[in-house]
């Protein structure tokens, strides 16, 4: 460890900031140097599995901005490398470059048995969800047929508050569903 590194790590505006940042796991990053104290102290977002939250944590992505992303990776787009987040955000990677060692792209092969098929409930048809669901068809049906009547479902709260299901049903359901 150099002289320099070593005092740097002493300074107490930077243990401050550490300090936040190790106890809120969705501070917000203000500065490039918060991403930079993050990334020393092991932080990275996975860009294959970023949530809203974790794309703001980013200083200047927007909610407009990490919306879009998630709702990409939903549908199945796979985003390899930082020219791929550039162009799914339409900006210049340049503006992406200082985030490059924070974010992590990981490959999950969608064929493979370690990673769970998920269906989107509020838009998958009976035999879309047969096909995923470990459940009998009559609670397909069930989910189907509510959805048609009262609407899309906002979350799994909503799902088993509508269809009255156990909660074990619901630990069950959750691995495989989207919203």
């Amino acid at each position: 460890m150099t002289f320099s590194s070593w005092t740097r790590k002493l300074n107490p505006h930077r243990q401050a900031i550490s300090k936040r940042i190790m106890s809120d796991p969705y501070y917000r990053f203000r500065s490039m140097e918060e991403v930079a104290i993050a990334v020393e102290l092991g932080i990275t977002i996975d860009v294959n599995q970023a949530t809203v939250d974790d794309w703001l944590r980013l200083p200047g992505i927007s909610i407009h901005q990490a919306k879009t992303l998630v709702e990409l990776v939903k549908m199945g787009v796979e985003l390899l490398c930082i020219e791929d987040l550039a162009a799914a955000l339409s900006i210049p990677v340049q503006r992406l470059n200082p985030f490059a060692d924070i974010l992590v792209f990981s490959y999950r092969d969608p064929q493979s048995l370690l990673t769970r098929p998920k269906i989107h409930i509020n838009h998958g048809t009976v035999e879309e969800l047969e096909g995923i669901l470990p459940v009998n068809s009559a609670i397909i049906q069930e989910i189907v047929n509510n959805r048609q009547e009262k609407g899309y479902y906002r979350n799994l709260v909503d799902l088993q508050q509508r269809l009255g299901l156990s909660g074990s049903m619901i630990s069950e359901l959750m691995h495989y569903l989207q919203f």
